[in-house]
């Protein structure tokens, strides 16, 4: 007998375990994100970054990197992608001239509304099993709770969050190497 047959005559412990939901839900939205942002300057992460620029009044990159959990060192590669297209420009900040504002340009919002349609069709193509009305409860849900987690343990750092669950390396020389790396020694 196949898994499939035994599968079907009793529940599986899985199908009940919101890590595994989550987990299948977001690989499979990653990998039609990917494909969809394929050829987008920094791909996904780019398109978070100009998503940040479209929605809103021009802020800093300081800004824009907490909003999004990114390190500012790898957000200014990000932008550098997305000004060499002409998808954003930075400009000088009245109020703190050592700062720098990030401006979406009609270009970016072009790209960005051309975009957003493409991921819309993953969304629905991913919430396809749901109703209009069961993917909009679901939406709504998805909301309310990151919000909420947000709100109790904000990413600034992902550098961190990753330091935080990955374990530490039983060899001391890789874990010196990795101290180096952030305090630019290696």
């Amino acid at each position: 007998m196949t898994g499939t047959t035994d599968r079907r005559d009793r529940p599986d412990p899985l199908d009940d375990d919101l890590g595994w939901m989550l987990g299948i839900v977001f690989r499979g939205y990653v990998r039609a994100a990917e494909h969809a942002l394929a050829d987008f300057p920094s791909g996904p992460r780019g398109y978070q970054v100009l998503t940040a620029a479209v929605n809103g009044p021009a802020r800093n990159q300081g800004a824009i990197a907490e909003e999004l959990g990114i390190d500012r060192t790898v957000l200014t590669y990000l932008i550098d992608d997305l000004e060499r297209p002409g998808f954003v420009a930075r400009r000088a900040d009245p109020a703190d001239r050592r700062s720098r504002l990030v401006d979406v340009t009609d270009a970016g919002r072009a790209a960005w509304e051309q975009r957003q349609r493409a991921l819309r069709e993953v969304e629905s193509h991913l919430l396809g099993a749901l109703t209009p009305a069961e993917s909009a409860t679901l939406r709504a849900l998805l909301q309310r709770v990151a919000c909420s987690a947000q709100a109790i343990d904000p990413l600034r750092d992902l550098c961190q969050v990753v330091e935080q669950v990955q374990p530490e390396p039983a060899a001391t020389g890789a874990g010196e190497r990795r101290a180096g790396r952030r305090r630019g020694t290696t």
